[in-house]
């Protein structure tokens, strides 16, 4: 099973971001996005479980960089060249203009999806 990256359907898509994803992959989700530097995903994930993302992330950085910052507090950095794994509970702020592709639990990732979209639209995005 394969795809390249511009068959991936297109999930979201603004001014500077998309992302693209597809199912099926071994219960897991394949996703490819581009997103803008100052892209904060802390707003679209209140009302989750600590208002933060439950869904675990494998991937890897094609270029730019993104910052994560744990329910616990602690903060990484993932830029081009790294492989990352990111643990539940977490949120994100692109740092760089950035491109990546990730591996994610199906279920999870959808569940997380569906509340980031609602929030989209309830903040007029």
């Amino acid at each position: 099973m394969k795809a390249n990256k511009e068959s991936l359907p297109v999930f979201m898509e603004a001014p500077g971001m998309i992302m693209r994803q597809i199912p099926g992959y071994g219960g897991m989700k394949v996703a490819y996005n581009q997103l803008p530097a100052g892209t904060d995903f802390t707003p679209l994930l209140k009302g989750l479980d600590n208002d933060s993302c439950h869904c675990p992330h494998w991937g890897y950085v094609i270029e730019g960089a993104i910052k994560l910052i744990y329910d616990d507090g602690t903060e990484e950095v993932s830029r081009a060249g790294d492989v990352y794994y990111w643990q539940a509970g977490h949120t994100a702020i692109v740092e760089e203009d950035i491109k990546f592709v990730e591996f994610s639990p199906q279920k999870e990732f959808e569940e997380v999806m569906s509340h980031v979209t609602k929030k989209m639209e309830e903040l007029g995005g």
